[in-house]
């Protein structure tokens, strides 16, 4: 450094912190960004007290008596002071993680056009086909970015196309990200694609926010798609993106059609599967040692067959091949059941998606009934993406509690009202004996004088630690094997108390432990897979890399 560049920073110096970072395995110090100046002397109350005002914060929040104003209060905090929003959530993520996200963000989805205040994110329209990349230039921190939300809007959760209206997924996911991995807030682009909706009822409210037409047709859409991922490529270059709520097939054609080209992952598919595969071999584990039977000999029924459903499957093979079971083996474990009954290929004609786990060996007549079909398959575990409030009833589970000491029973279905059946049910009728896992929070119980754990199959336990992973990694695609290890990565994580309560997943509170170790999985296989472009962590041994990812998590 030159003298003249010495003199430059030196005034600075004191006003910034040194914070450590690794370069070819050897630890370094660069100076962090300077924090924001504190407002002016009497700017502020005289007695204002970060830790009381938290107080307060909490205590305002806990005064609303309706999720969804609990959820416009968060955002307006967020808004005014995003540190304080932050920090709430870290210290109260069982609490709050519901409110910003699943379930309540479906009823914020569903009001977005009446509550809305101000833009929190980009809109980009089909009007705006042919001059994307100028739409994109506008968003204010382009050399900041590194992650993007993106969705249409065509199938929210469980809430169908919603238009416009989704843009609260992509800043509540966003938010998940800060707060389960550190990443950085102004590093967040929450991003809406507005293609039109098919909802009546929206197209039809005077307050709607977005185009007032049909649908586009998919190959419209295709072209649409096309330009926006190359100018995002441009605009953005460190990005990396995760697609979330597009329709079934939107979500697969979109994947497949971008995910070795730039980085890029779905959420819902590949997401739900590794979130769901992690609490399955800790499911599947207990109810082997329960029944005796081996790990390989387990059966899985899914009750819905959209893209949620089969990225799950798709990803519940890798139970099956990490048992030393050929692919064709894995697949022959697994059976899907859709509107029309057990799925097979003597039924007719199917989405293409749905024929990987066609049946071959049934050609009897169509099987629609649940309890048939689990007399019939003999399944050790049920899983729910049906969005069919009450699919798993009585009948259905003490059917499935008759064939297993232990079943396995995870119904993954989003909101709660969607839930194909809730904890204390599960409970009641499997005579406490249910592994349960479910897609919405429900609350711990008591069952002759034990209390009972539900796991709730969150993709905030995945989601945020792959995100970090790859963005540290600098990784040109988000690889099958990179999923697969944020996974294994969050199986491993539950602790010794964990473990004894026979709890599936691990306590939300521990989210930024948890993304750190997921992370270094990530990383690791990114660079196993030959997609990594960060060289320097190639050198540092496990104990190194994971002290640079937690160096890296941003903290308010």
């Amino acid at each position: 450094m030159s003298a003249a560049a010495a003199v430059q920073i030196a005034p600075q110096v004191a006003k910034r912190v040194l914070t450590p970072y690794w370069s070819n395995g050897v630890q370094k110090l660069k100076m962090a960004p300077t924090p924001p100046p504190k407002p002016a002397h009497g700017l502020t109350p005289p007695a204002l007290d970060d830790d009381i005002h938290k107080l307060r914060c909490i205590a305002q929040l806990r005064s609303k008596d309706k999720a969804i104003e609990k959820y416009i209060y968060l955002t307006q905090l967020k808004d005014a002071d995003h540190n304080m929003f932050y920090k709430l959530c870290l210290e109260n993520m069982a609490e709050i993680t519901p409110l910003i996200y699943t379930p309540t963000v479906g009823d914020a989805c569903i009001q977005f056009s009446h509550n809305y205040r101000r833009p929190e994110g980009l809109f980009i329209s089909l009007k705006d086909k042919g001059r994307i990349g100028q739409v994109l230039r506008n968003w204010p921190r382009q050399d900041e970015a590194r992650i993007a939300v993106v969705t249409d809007g065509s199938r929210i959760l469980g809430l169908g196309d919603l238009g416009v209206n989704g843009m609260p997924i992509s800043i509540g996911k966003l938010s998940l990200y800060v707060a389960g991995a550190g990443i950085r807030p102004s590093s967040t682009v929450p991003i809406c694609l507005d293609l039109g909706t098919d909802n009546k009822k929206f197209l039809e409210d005077p307050l709607y926010l977005g185009l007032r037409q049909p649908r586009v047709p998919m190959e419209i859409m295709t072209e649409f798609m096309e330009e926006f991922m190359v100018e995002m490529s441009r605009v953005f270059p460190k990005l990396l993106i995760q697609f979330e709520d597009f329709s079934t097939d939107k979500a697969f054609a979109y994947l497949d059609a971008f995910r070795e080209r730039y980085p890029v992952f779905n959420d819902d598919i590949q997401g739900t599967g590794a979130v769901v595969l992690s609490g399955f071999l800790n499911a599947a584990k207990l109810s082997s040692a329960a029944s005796g039977r081996p790990l390989s000999d387990h059966r899985i029924l899914f009750l819905g067959a959209g893209s949620a459903g089969v990225g799950v499957a798709t990803q519940l093979m890798s139970f099956f091949r990490l048992q030393g079971m050929s692919e064709q083996e894995a697949r022959e474990r697994i059976y899907l059941v859709d509107s029309q009954g057990l799925v097979y290929d003597n039924r007719g004609p199917m989405a293409e998606h749905k024929k990987l786990f066609s049946r071959k060996d049934y050609s009897g007549p169509p099987m629609k009934d649940l309890v048939q079909i689990i007399e019939t398959v003999q399944p050790t575990a049920l899983l729910g993406l049906s969005t069919i409030k009450s699919a798993f009833n009585q009948p259905v589970i003490e059917t499935m509690s008759a064939l297993n000491p232990r079943p396995i029973i995870f119904p993954l279905s989003n909101p709660v009202r969607l839930s194909e059946c809730e904890f204390d049910e599960a409970i009641q009728w499997s005579g406490g004996r249910v592994i349960f896992a479910s897609g919405s929070p429900f609350p711990e119980q008591d069952y002759n004088g034990k209390r009972l754990y539900p796991g709730q199959g969150n993709n905030m336990y995945v989601f945020p630690g792959l995100g970090l992973g790859a963005i540290l990694s600098r990784a040109s695609s988000v690889t099958d094997s990179m999923v697969e290890a944020a996974s294994l990565g969050l199986a491993n994580s539950l602790n010794d108390e964990e473990r004894a309560l026979d709890m599936v997943y691990p306590r939300i509170e521990r989210i930024r432990e948890i993304s750190s170790d997921i992370a270094l999985s990530v990383i690791r296989a990114a660079q196993k897979a030959g997609v990594d472009r960060h060289n320097d962590l190639r050198s540092m041994n496990d104990v190194a890399l994971v002290d640079f990812i937690k160096s890296r998590m941003w903290n308010p």
